[in-house]
């Protein structure tokens, strides 16, 4: 039974798969408007996650976007 525990709860399945948010839930999270958060992936600030007709977005990125704006 060796195999039914191994990687399970570890980093590399988070990273793997990130908790992502749709756009409306993204910007409401920031306080700006859903095209704010398109700008700024394409501009490259955020990652699009999801397909092309669903843009989804890592809430981990969005919080350090997030505290990285407090600070400046």
């Amino acid at each position: 039974m060796t195999g039914t525990g191994e990687g399970d709860g570890g980093t590399s399945s988070a990273a793997a798969k990130p908790r992502t948010v749709p756009t409306e839930l993204a910007a409401l999270a920031m306080g700006v408007t859903q095209a704010t958060i398109r700008k700024w992936a394409s501009r490259g600030k955020l990652t699009r996650h999801g397909g092309p007709r669903r843009a989804e977005y890592d809430l981990d990125e969005l919080f350090a976007l997030a505290r990285g704006s407090e600070t400046e």
